[in-house]
């Protein structure tokens, strides 16, 4: 009986695979989003240069892309580009808020408490949800209408129930949550570079 072990041509063509499928993705997300990525930009940057802030929310991964992409926008995407910071807030890092809200209200209540406390007229909120189904994340949105806050939405698959529910949707076309995720951050890093030029010119 073969055990589970791949073999190491076994391991080539299984890492070689992936690969491929995600620069597949990248391709398809070129083909599809491009004029919701402009979009987003020009919304972003038309944010920051009326001196409003950006939101981001997520969980797991897209909690860690939330907190990826804010540190992108405050700090700098690139050294050939200095700037000044850019304010933006990951709605996941503050512990005592998350888990009072989660005990006072329920998990599905953490982000939107803090977009009605942080979130002002002319603001930009940007969910993450690899499935669009992920209830926190929709509470934040439909928070930040109400305080008139534009949102954008990083989706994936079908966009879920989050579909059509914010300002821009970009929906990665895949049904594979580790390739969403993977055009989450690169879409991200796009938007930080587009936004910086907006802002600031081109790059050094």
């Amino acid at each position: 009986m073969r055990n589970n072990i791949l073999e190491k041509n076994d391991l080539n063509e299984f890492i070689s695979s992936i690969l491929y499928e995600s620069a597949d993705i990248k391709k398809k997300i070129s083909e599809s989003c491009i004029d919701e990525i402009i979009l987003a930009g020009e919304i972003i940057a038309e944010c920051l240069k009326s001196g409003k802030k950006i939101m981001l929310c997520g969980n797991g991964g897209s909690a860690a892309d939330s907190q990826h992409i804010a540190g992108e926008f405050i700090v700098r995407l690139t050294s050939e580009r200095n700037r000044k910071a850019l304010p933006a807030i990951a709605l996941t890092t503050d512990t005592s808020v998350i888990t009072a809200c989660s005990n006072d209200f329920g998990f599905e209540h953490i982000f939107s408490r803090q977009v009605e406390a942080l979130g002002n007229e002319g603001d930009v909120l940007i969910g993450i949800s690899t499935s669009g189904n992920s209830q926190n994340v929709i509470n934040a949105v439909n928070k930040a209408k109400e305080k008139n806050v534009k949102t954008i939405a990083f989706l994936g698959a079908d966009g879920g129930k989050a579909k059509g529910m914010s300002d821009v949707d970009i929906i990665i076309p895949s049904d594979n949550v580790c390739r969403i995720q993977e055009g989450h951050i690169t879409i991200g890093h796009i938007l930080c570079d587009i936004v910086e030029n907006m802002i600031f010119g081109q790059r050094v």
